[in-house]
């Protein structure tokens, strides 16, 4: 479900007042693309420096998500953006962070940011959901399009990010992980399974980017069964999605996921 973005000088005086008390004087706003979870999301330039800043109207359905962000990143490792500052006002919240220079990843076949992508995951690899953390459970998000009887197979106490778009990776001097809007519990393997998907989207073939996941050891030491199982509820997934929306790339999202699945098959 995207939402239409808007310019941060759109929203209401008192929201942006709310952020001034945070940052300062705020000479420019530019809007980000990317992303399709946040009504705000712009770089601003303030009297304290450069901070990016996402937000969204309390009665959207994602507002949720917003909340979930906020509460796992004081856990996540250097790979992730810092979040310093949450404002609410106006039946609005918004997350300031810290600004991270950098462009969206490039997941192409020959692509110098795969190299830094895996050693950004990596870092989330070894992460376990910290007790008392509200997160999804990879059970209950796959289980309505996994094979029968076989959603406990994605079960586990490793910290997902499950969102690995090239928008939510930034490339700079190394890679960052942004955009945590769906942290899950569950099998380390489920993420590279995740990138997977990602790089056929962009042109590498299934076995390319079953090799790109075999470098991952928690890929490499799962059992196909569990694989298989995994790669067909994520076809059966976004078949779904790109059923009721046809956008390209939801299209493309779906074609890749069946074309994977079937490879795990016949491996």
């Amino acid at each position: 479900m995207a939402i239409a973005r808007r310019p941060f000088f759109s929203l209401p005086l008192a929201v942006q007042l709310a952020v001034r008390e945070q940052t300062g004087a705020i000479h420019t706003a530019r809007t980000v693309r990317g992303g399709g979870s946040s009504g705000v999301a712009a770089c601003l330039e303030t009297e304290k420096g450069k901070v990016f800043v996402k937000g969204i109207h309390e009665g959207h359905p994602l507002a949720s998500a917003l909340g979930r962000e906020a509460h796992i990143n004081p856990h996540l490792p250097e790979a992730c953006p810092r979040l310093i500052w949450r404002v609410e006002a106006k039946a609005w919240a918004l997350l300031g962070y810290s600004f991270l220079a950098g462009r969206h990843a490039d997941y192409r076949p020959g692509s110098p940011d795969l190299r830094p992508v895996r050693e950004a995951l990596n870092e989330v690899q070894c992460l376990t959901v910290p007790e008392g953390t509200s997160t999804l459970s990879a059970q209950q998000r796959w289980a309505l399009c996994a094979p029968a009887g076989s959603a406990h197979r994605f079960a586990g106490d490793t910290l997902l990010h499950t969102d690995l778009a090239p928008d939510n990776v930034l490339v700079g001097e190394r890679a960052h992980l942004v955009d945590w809007a769906w942290p899950t519990r569950g099998a380390a393997w489920i993420d590279p399974a995740l990138l997977a998907l990602r790089l056929i989207a962009a042109g590498h073939s299934p076995r390319q980017a079953d090799a790109v996941a075999h470098t991952f050891p928690s890929w490499k030491g799962a059992d196909l069964v569990s694989k298989c199982a995994f790669a067909t509820a994520t076809a059966r997934l976004w078949s779904d999605i790109a059923g009721s929306d046809p956008a390209v790339w939801k299209y493309r999202m779906a074609r890749s996921s069946t074309a994977f699945a079937e490879f795990l098959a016949h491996s």
